[in-house]
């Protein structure tokens, strides 16, 4: 009965996070189609206790769920049975995703969606990007949380509608803060988690991203259903054209500039290779060429196709490119008036509504050079041919002397042919043209009467002879030209394999100069390649043979490559080229390595021995001055002092000096870091001891401190000292700043491999753009109280969490305050 109804539409709002909206907006949906004269019902909706949401649903009508026991727990869940019951025109369901409880008729949600569509009923839903499956495992990346709860993406391509509630991740961390998401004990961890700004950031570009390419596939769905294979330009794709060649710089950036002229204008390059892999560009100028391309914010591609023009118009037909760019032919003017146009012309004429730009450049019209002449088979088979010719011809001729006849000549003409056509296959162009001429030359001698005589008395012999050539020719042309193939193809392997090997050992970060030479060394069938700076050796890999030829290629200033063991080709040196500059980049990284090791432990000294110094010439001028101040204005013999003035001035003197004692003891708690120059001791910290040794040391107790430690907290790599000295700071501050009667709450939490401890209070708060005033310049906004204390200041606790590979940022308070998050790593 249900395959006869109209199945209902499905219409999906994507949201990037939890709290963006989206619930609310379907719920104003429902409203407003109501108001229309539509039969809405809501079929389940999730309030999550927002009163803003519950507030929308007003009076709209809400099929009852169905309750379900599991395990002593009862459930409630869409009841689908009602809904079909209700047959409204329109459900709305919440929570896409969602997982029915045990006993429910379908596993998921989703399912139970499907159900109500085909029974005619349409459908308005709501999902998070977190919970697309082809999506998983990217959020799971960018967030640390793993999502069990997934919808197919099959299910929301076939959604009629699917559209994104958008919401700016500020915004969203600002609705979070105001408790109009979650409740006000869950709004810290999840600020400090999930909700981080660069996460929101990285999930709202995903969501927008896939909604994008979905428009996109549905838009070639409806071209393809419709048979439309003009492109449909809607937005500006410019396609560049690159052979490899020096003109390929030219053409990028003349097809960026192109694309930059319209607002979301694309680049995007192509190289077309042949399917045999010969026709390539230098791998070095494709390999910048692309780097170029990326840098100008484009894509590279590489198809393969033997017919260049019929290529390339495919490639810009498919990524729906408006303008086509391609160079001026190199061709000469001879070869142009011999060939035709080019390349050029052919895609002109084939490229209908795609707006085509020849560009010239330097290269132009200088034509290619001419192939450098030589055979492409080695000398082993050369000479294999010459024997061959030698040894087989007498052979053959003395076995047919003994049985030529008149009648024979045919037959003895035609083994002298395939000898020919063998010693081709074999040796290439010079020994099939020897084995010719030493074919043609016994016949005429012992075959051809008169015999035992060189003579070509008919023309007939002669032609026979030029046959014999032709055919040789002919054969040992086609054996040339499958050789040059075949070694240019193991040749792409070898370059292929040696460039990937390369690459794939930097990414397992491996040595790469290392992995270089090894593989250029078998590559090039070398017997030793070595990398010198100067004269010291880098890298070497072989040993060399006793007159071994030595070749030198260099690799930047001072560095050279040496390679013993083989004359190198030009293909050769196209090859080293490109190992040279990768030899380069891989030194050059290496040498950035060592001196960002040693510059490292110094830096982070030099960052705490600065932080120190500031903090001591901040913290003593004050108090100083004040005890310098009170104690000469007791020593004035001219000025009577009442009893309260004086107790004043003294008070003012002793606590000047005991926060000048403070500062000398904290100094002195971690100088036990020093070893001639300060560094850091870190070891495997329980944060709950640290936590409670500055507690112990400010004498704070549950009446001024909230502790909220997770038990499942692990360990961190910090130093201890410096991490009780940086949380005693912390809550001094949040103590001196906090409304009477409210407590400083200290909660601990863990988070894609990092530990942070949040120290909150309900203060006045800092204004965001003081906050790096305050982290600086070790200042106190408003800080005019003597009495207040001193300590070490922000600045100082900043510079000793970073010693610690940590840091520490202000944010904040959900209602109001500062909170003072220190992260550190994982042990």
């Amino acid at each position: 009965m249900l395959a006869d109804m109209t199945r209902g539409r499905l219409r999906v709002l994507l949201g990037a996070a939890p709290g963006v909206g989206k619930t609310y907006t379907m719920l104003e949906e429902g409203l407003r189609l109501r108001a229309e004269g539509k039969d809405v019902v809501v079929a389940v909706v999730e309030t999550h206790g927002r009163a803003a949401t519950a507030a929308v649903l007003g009076d709209l009508e809400v099929v009852p769920r169905r309750r379900l026991r599991h395990r002593g727990v009862d459930l409630d869940e869409m009841d689908v049975e009602a809904v079909l019951a209700r047959r409204p025109q329109l459900a709305l369901v919440d929570e896409l995703a969602h997982t029915n409880a045990p006993g429910s008729a379908s596993e998921k949600r989703w399912q139970d969606v499907e159900t109500l569509l085909a029974a005619g009923i349409s459908v308005v839903s709501t999902v998070n990007v977190q919970h697309v499956e082809s999506l998983n495992d990217v959020v799971t990346s960018i967030t640390g949380v793993a999502q069990h709860e997934t919808v197919p993406d099959r299910v929301l391509r076939s959604a009629d509608q699917l559209e994104v509630v958008d919401l700016a991740p500020q915004a969203l961390r600002d609705r979070l803060a105001a408790g109009d998401v979650y409740p006000a004990a869950r709004v810290d961890a999840a600020l400090s988690n999930y909700f981080r700004l660069g996460n929101l950031t990285a999930l709202r570009e995903l969501a927008l991203l896939w909604l994008a390419d979905e428009v996109d596939t549905a838009l070639q769905a409806y071209r393809d259903e419709h048979g439309i294979d003009r492109p449909w330009q809607a937005r500006e794709r410019v396609v560049v054209a690159l052979t490899g060649g020096a003109e390929g710089d030219t053409l990028i950036r003349r097809a960026a500039r192109i694309a930059a002229r319209s607002a979301g204008g694309e680049l995007v390059a192509v190289h077309v290779s042949s399917q045999d892999g010969l026709r390539q560009g230098a791998p070095g100028a494709l390999a910048s060429q692309r780097a170029l391309v990326e840098k100008l914010g484009g894509t590279y591609h590489q198809v393969v196709g033997d017919d260049v023009p019929r290529a390339l118009v495919d490639f810009a037909r498919g990524v729906d490119a408006s303008q086509l760019v391609i160079g001026v032919s190199r061709r000469g003017r001879f070869a142009t008036a011999v060939t035709g146009q080019g390349i050029g012309a052919t895609v002109i004429r084939e490229s209908g509504q795609i707006d085509v730009h020849i560009v010239t450049h330097d290269a132009a019209g200088r034509g290619w050079a001419l192939p450098r002449i030589g055979g492409a088979l080695s000398r082993g088979r050369v000479l294999a041919g010459f024997g061959l010719a030698l040894v087989v011809g007498p052979l053959l001729a003395l076995l047919l002397v003994g049985t030529r006849s008149e009648d024979s000549i045919a037959g003895d003409v035609l083994l002298f042919q395939l000898l020919v056509v063998v010693v081709a296959v074999v040796g290439g162009l010079w020994p099939a043209l020897f084995a010719a001429l030493l074919s043609g030359v016994t016949l005429d001698v012992l075959f051809i009467a008169p015999v035992y005589e060189l003579t070509i008395a008919e023309p007939l012999h002669l032609l026979a002879l030029v046959l014999y050539v032709v055919n040789a020719l002919l054969v040992s042309w086609v054996v040339d030209q499958a050789a040059r193939r075949s070694r240019a193809a193991a040749r792409a392997v070898a370059e292929t394999e040696l460039l990937a090997t390369v690459s794939g050992s930097v990414l397992r970060g491996q040595d790469a100069v290392q992995a270089l030479v090894s593989r250029t060394r078998e590559a090039l069938g070398l017997s030793r390649v070595r990398v010198l700076q100067g004269d010291v050796e880098v890298a070497v890999d072989g040993a060399p043979a006793s007159g071994d030829a030595v070749s030198l290629v260099s690799a930047g200033e001072g560095t050279s490559l040496e390679l013993s063991g083989g004359e190198l080709h030009a293909a050769d040196r196209r090859l080293l080229a490109v190992v040279a500059a990768q030899v380069e980049a891989a030194l050059e990284h290496s040498a950035l390595s060592r001196e960002a090791g040693q510059v490292a432990p110094l830096a982070e000294v030099d960052r705490m021995r600065s932080a120190l110094l500031a903090a001591v010439g901040h913290d003593l001028r004050r108090p100083l001055a004040a005890a310098t101040a009170a104690v000469s204005g007791l020593r004035q013999a001219d000025v009577t002092w009442s009893d309260a003035d004086r107790d004043e001035l003294l008070s003012t003197a002793y606590e000047s000096l005991e926060s000048l004692a403070t500062l000398v003891t904290n100094l002195l708690d971690v100088s036990r870091v020093q070893a001639g120059a300060l560094a850091v001791t870190t070891t495997d910290v329980d944060v709950d001891d640290v936590v409670l040794g500055a507690l112990d040391e400010l004498a704070l107790g549950p009446a001024e401190v909230e502790l909220a430690l997770r038990a499942s907290v692990p360990l961190v790599r910090a130093d201890r000292v410096l991490l009780q000295r940086v949380l005693v700071n912390l809550l001094d501050n949040a103590l001196r700043y906090s409304p009477s009667g409210e407590r400083v709450r200290i909660s601990s939490s863990a988070f894609a491999g990092r530990v942070e401890v949040r120290v909150v209070d309900r203060g006045p708060g800092v204004p965001e753009e003081r906050r790096g005033e305050i982290m600086a310049a070790f200042q106190r906004l408003g800080d005019t109280d003597n009495a207040a204390g001193l300590g070490l200041g922000l600045a100082l606790s900043k510079g000793f969490t970073e010693a610690m590979s940590g840091t520490l940022t202000l944010d904040d308070t959900p209602g109001g305050g500062l909170t003072m998050v220190v992260s550190l790593p994982e042990a």
